[in-house]
C-alpha cells in the first residue's frame, strides 16, 4: 500500500502541517480548502458564492493533479460560519457535479474556520 502525496501548485500551499491531499489504494483524501487564491495567497472575501467556487476551483486544481474530475468524488464534506448561506453555496457547489451521480455529502454550520473564512471544504475521490 503506497501513499502518494498530491500538490499542485494551482491551489493554495498547506499553511500548516499537512498535504493538499493523500491517495492511497486508489482513494483520494483532498483537504479541507478555503477560498484562498493560489497565486497572490489573498483571500476571496465578501460573496459567498466567489467564495464557494474558489474553494471548488481549488478542489478541481487538486483532482486534476491526480488525474481525476469531479465525477470521482464519492464523499464532500461543506462547513459554513452561517447556515443561512446554504443555498447559494448549494447553487455555487451543485453546479460542478452531475445531479445524477452528485456525490454524499454533509453541510454543517461551525464557529470559525481557518483564517475566519466563510466557508471550507473538503472531498473524498476514488479511482
Amino acid at each position: 500500500m503506497e501513499k502518494r502525496i498530491i500538490n499542485t501548485s494551482n491551489a493554495p500551499a498547506p499553511i500548516g502541517p499537512y498535504n493538499q491531499a493523500v491517495l492511497i489504494s486508489g482513494t483520494l483524501y483532498i483537504s479541507g480548502q478555503i477560498p484562498l487564491d493560489a497565486k497572490t495567497r489573498k483571500l476571496i472575501e465578501g460573496d459567498i458564492k466567489a467564495e464557494t467556487r474558489k474553494c471548488m476551483e481549488n478542489i478541481k486544481a487538486i483532482l486534476t493533479a491526480a488525474g481525476m474530475t469531479f465525477e470521482n468524488v464519492v464523499k464532500s464534506s461543506i462547513f459554513l460560519n452561517d447556515m443561512k448561506q446554504f443555498s447559494y453555496v448549494n447553487e455555487v457547489y451543485g453546479s460542478y457535479f452531475n445531479e445524477e451521480t452528485a456525490p454524499a455529502r454533509e453541510t454543517v454550520e461551525v464557529a470559525n474556520l481557518p483564517k475566519f473564512v466563510n466557508v471550507e471544504i473538503s472531498m473524498i475521490a476514488v479511482e
